[in-house]
């Protein structure tokens, strides 16, 4: 069972919405909900037990150096070409929405790890 809220969202969000819910037959609602989970995903639980902060300098170190791996990046190029030639199967549009969340929430991690790295004095902060 989930909560149930009221949202005011501009017309153009909405419009967007009701369109892409139309394209894939499923309700407005559904799809609006699922894209509010898979927003706030990357964004982790708010768990201080797992907290960057608690990990050691070269765990931090090797976040900030982190990379996707080479097949996954690979993939993920090959499904945006396919993508943007509007030739993706169903399959291929799940596998590239996983692989885009995978990669959202590698840079994030990242980001993280950059930002608690320059906390701690073991990088620069990046100039602007």
């Amino acid at each position: 069972m989930g909560m149930q809220v009221t949202l005011t969202l501009p017309d153009q969000v909405w419009q967007r919405a009701e369109a892409w819910a139309q394209c894939t037959g499923r309700e407005v609602a559904d799809l609006l909900a699922e894209t509010i989970e898979l927003s706030l995903d990357p964004l982790g639980h708010a768990d201080r037990e797992h907290s960057l902060e608690t990990w050691s300098d070269h765990a931090i170190l090797a976040a900030v150096d982190s990379t996707m791996p080479a097949d996954e990046d690979q993939r993920l190029s090959e499904l945006l070409d396919r993508q943007q030639a509007a030739t993706l199967s169903a399959d291929e549009r799940l596998e590239l929405r996983a692989l885009m969340q995978s990669y959202g929430e590698g840079l994030l991690h990242k980001a993280q790890a950059v930002r608690e790295a320059v906390h701690r004095g073991l990088r620069e902060p990046v100039e602007s």
